[in-house]
């Protein structure tokens, strides 16, 4: 930090294993990347090249490498690992993480329907080439999934070998664990809190009303994912108690 300030909350250093920040690059060129990385590096803990954007992305290797060489880990969205899956790929796919260095990858069934025992056979798979993250929920906003299930399926992604697993919003913040309109569904995060650690889960959390919500509620080491770019520093300014909405939230009474 630039200066000394008194009484601000305890946020774990990097290498975090609780407080991330999981960034989505849904595009930057190698020398937007570049730039990003000049200011926003340090408060980086994963990258997730969104959705299929790495297919269809100039300078690919290049530009995962300027992000690895700051010790940030890199990896491809879930709808890449399920456009793999639908075509019987999966093989190309590990070759596809080994071939850039990918040692973290995402397993979703957001796009395709994969029977759970399957997915969880998938996670298993491949934790013997690196660290998994499993997504939990529908990007389909007419698909509710009742608490219970979000518990059964997290607890069973988790037992297969996930590190953490993701709560399924998009990266508008509008289904999954929110309404339409990008409202919190308080009741499930905190039914799914009663049985799922929450240092087990990065809370895709795009909207500030959001990121608010899950300080308020977690303090200032909660996971978040599908964080862009342009807000890494307003984020983490937010997260210590200095912006408007959290100046409050870590001061002695």
């Amino acid at each position: 930090m630039n200066f000394g300030l008194t009484q601000m909350p305890d946020r774990e250093e990097k290498p975090r294993t609780n407080g991330l920040t999981m960034v989505m690059d849904k595009g930057l060129s190698l020398e937007e990347t570049k730039n990003f990385l000049s200011i926003g590096y340090p408060h980086v803990d994963i990258l997730k090249l969104g959705f299929g954007t790495a297919f269809v992305t100039p300078n690919l290797r290049e530009k995962i490498e300027a992000y690895q060489s700051l010790d940030i880990p890199v990896y491809f969205g879930g709808t890449l690992f399920e456009a793999f899956l639908i075509r019987n790929q999966f093989d190309d796919y590990i070759a596809l993480c080994k071939d850039y260095k990918i040692t973290y990858m995402e397993v979703s069934d957001g796009s395709i329907t994969i029977p759970h025992t399957e997915k969880c056979g998938y996670i298993e798979k491949l934790t013997q080439h690196g660290t998994v993250l499993s997504e939990v929920g529908s990007k389909d906003a007419e698909h509710i999934i009742p608490p219970y299930k979000w518990i059964e399926l997290m607890k069973a992604e988790l037992s297969a070998g996930s590190t953490y697993v993701i709560a399924e919003a998009r990266e508008s913040g509008n289904v999954g664990i929110y309404r339409g309109s990008g409202e919190v569904r308080e009741g499930l995060v905190q039914e799914i809190l009663t049985q799922i650690p929450e240092q087990k889960i990065i809370w895709e959390a795009p909207q500030k009303a959001q990121q608010l919500y899950f300080l308020e509620l977690l303090g200032c080491n909660a996971n978040f994912g599908n964080i862009a770019p342009a807000e890494v520093i307003s984020l983490e300014a937010m997260r210590l108690g200095l912006r408007g909405d959290t100046f409050n939230l870590f001061l002695k009474k």
